[in-house]
């Protein structure tokens, strides 16, 4: 399964100190249908821990989501400072989660033009 960040989340995760096994891992729930929401769209709400604190004290992660193909983490923040997201937001998202899961061509390109970086770890 090919797992991708968006440059906006990695900088977020690099800040908050979310390294790549903690999306691995993330992602591994999910593939177990372990997740905190389905937004539709192919978007889902996943809960990642904070180092040291656990998901209950930890960050939401808006991810673009097809079961065993790809996941792309595209949007994230602190759990206190958001808990829920516009509907106008989760529209914008939803259109950029849907040229990623329909298309792998957009998925390299994004790949190549280093809007979307790799979640290795």
């Amino acid at each position: 399964m090919a797992v991708y960040q968006t440059r906006g989340f990695h900088r977020f995760a690099r800040k908050a100190k979310i390294s790549a096994v903690d999306l691995l891992d993330a992602i591994d729930r999910a593939q177990c249908g372990l997740i905190d929401a389905d937004l539709g769209g192919g978007l889902i709400k996943h809960r990642i821990a904070r180092p040291g604190q656990g998901k209950r004290g930890g960050h939401l992660g808006i991810v673009a989501y097809r079961t065993g193909s790809l996941a792309v983490f595209v949007f994230a923040s602190s759990k206190n400072e958001l808990e829920n997201i516009g509907a106008d937001d989760l529209a914008d998202l939803r259109l950029l989660a849907k040229g990623w899961l329909d298309s792998a061509a957009t998925v390299a390109r994004d790949l190549e033009t280093g809007v979307l970086i790799e979640a290795a770890p």
